[in-house]
């Protein structure tokens, strides 16, 4: 099964790409794939606190 993924830009600062790059070495990953692994892990703890994180209607498509 096929999966759609945005691409988009982020800028970081050398130190804070250099320290991600450290971690996701550590872990065999790519800096991108960790971002992503990251960003994943935040969004679960968020949700379990929180509950579901809906979007808009007006978010769709976006």
């Amino acid at each position: 099964m096929a999966t759609t993924k945005r691409v988009f830009t982020l800028r970081l600062t050398d130190e804070v790409f250099n320290k991600v790059g450290i971690l996701a070495t550590e872990e065999h990953r790519s800096v991108t794939n960790y971002i992503e692994f990251v960003l994943l892990k935040h969004l679960e703890d968020v949700e379990r606190e929180r509950g579901p994180i809906k979007p808009r209607e007006t978010e769709t498509g976006v």
